[in-house]
C-alpha cells in the first residue's frame, strides 16, 4: 500500500507542533507557510518536505490540512490566486482545522465540490501542550464518510479524541460555542475573584474553594490556579483568537435567530480586551484589563 501524502498549511503555534504528530505518523507531509523560514526550519526538523507555494504543495498531497487565521485565510489560501485547490487532484479531500465560521465552511465546501474536492471541518481544543503531546480533542464535522474515514488516520495522529459533531459546520461551530463557554467562565472568574479580593478574600484561597466547590471549571482549576493567581498568564492561547471565537459564536446565533443576551455581552467584553490590550497577548491578559478598570 502507497504511503498517504499529506499537504499542512500553517506551521504557527498550533500548525507546528500538529505538523510534528503528523510526521510522526507515517505519512509523507509536506509543509507550506508564508514564512518560508519556519518552513526551512521544520524541513530540517523533521525531515518532512517543503514547499514554496501552495501549488507545489496540492502537486504533492492527497489529503491537505489547513491550520491558518480566519476562515477568510483559509479560503483564500485554497481558492485565491495560485490557490492550492486549484492544482490538486479531483478526489482529494481538504481537511480545516482552523477556527472558521461555520457558514463560511459550507460556503466553502461547496465550492470545493465544485472541483471535485470534498471538505472536513476538523477544529481543535487543548492549547500547545496537547498539541505537542498529540492529545487534542478534535471535533469533526461533514457529509461525506468515505472522506472522513480517509482523514481520521491522519487526525489520530493529532488527537486522543475525535468526536463527530454532524454534518459540515457543525464542527466548527462547536469549536466556536466551547470556547464562548470558556471565555464566558473566565469572565464571570474574573469579576468573582475582583469582588472578593476588594471585600477582602485572598484570590488564591478563592480559586481553592472553587476548584472544591460547584464553582469548579477548567477556567478555575487550571488557567486561574496557574496563570492568574500563578502569576504566568502564558497559556499560550491568544487573546485575539479567544475574542475570534465568541465572535464567530455570537455571529452564528445571529444568524440563525437565537438570542443570546449573555454571548452578546461575552462577545463585547473581550474584543474591549482586545483593543485595549492587543491580540497577541495571552488570552490571560483580559483579567488584568478587567482589574484595572
Amino acid at each position: 500500500m502507497s504511503v498517504v501524502r499529506v499537504g499542512f498549511v500553517g506551521i504557527g503555534n498550533m500548525g507546528w507542533p500538529m505538523a510534528k504528530r503528523v510526521a510522526g505518523g507515517g505519512f509523507a507531509l509536506t509543509v507550506f507557510d508564508t514564512d518560508t523560514g519556519r518552513v526551512g526550519r521544520f524541513a530540517a526538523e523533521t525531515q518532512a518536505a517543503g514547499a514554496e507555494t501552495g501549488a507545489a504543495l496540492a502537486g504533492s498531497a492527497d489529503i491537505v490540512v489547513t491550520m491558518l487565521p480566519t476562515g477568510a485565510v483559509v479560503r483564500d489560501a485554497l481558492l485565491g490566486a495560485g490557490g492550492i485547490a486549484r492544482s490538486l487532484a479531483r478526489g482529494a479531500v481538504v481537511v480545516d482545522m482552523s477556527s472558521s465560521e461555520p457558514n463560511g465552511t459550507r460556503e466553502l465546501g461547496r465550492a470545493l465540490a465544485d472541483l471535485g474536492i470534498a471538505l472536513v471541518d476538523a477544529p481543535v481544543s487543548g492549547g500547545v501542550p496537547r498539541a505537542e503531546a498529540g492529545t487534542l480533542a478534535i471535533m469533526i464535522g461533514g457529509e461525506d464518510e468515505a472522506a472522513i474515514a480517509r482523514v481520521w488516520p491522519v487526525l489520530e495522529t493529532m488527537g486522543a479524541k475525535l468526536f463527530r459533531t454532524g454534518p459540515l459546520g457543525s464542527g466548527h461551530a462547536m469549536k466556536a460555542l466551547n470556547n464562548y463557554v470558556a471565555a464566558a467562565a473566565f469572565a464571570a472568574t474574573t469579576e468573582a475573584v475582583l469582588v472578593g479580593k476588594r471585600f477582602g478574600l485572598e484570590p488564591a484561597v478563592m480559586v481553592e474553594v472553587m476548584n472544591a466547590s460547584s464553582g469548579r471549571s477548567h477556567i478555575t482549576d487550571l488557567v486561574f490556579s496557574d496563570h492568574v493567581v500563578g502569576g504566568k498568564f502564558a497559556t499560550g492561547f491568544a487573546l485575539g483568537l479567544m475574542a475570534k471565537d465568541v465572535g464567530i459564536a455570537a455571529d452564528l446565533a445571529r444568524e440563525i435567530g437565537v438570542e443570546t443576551p449573555l454571548c452578546r455581552l461575552t462577545n463585547e467584553l473581550w474584543a474591549g480586551a482586545r483593543d485595549a490590550v492587543g491580540a497577541t497577548a495571552d488570552f490571560t491578559a483580559a483579567y488584568k484589563h478587567w482589574a484595572a478598570r
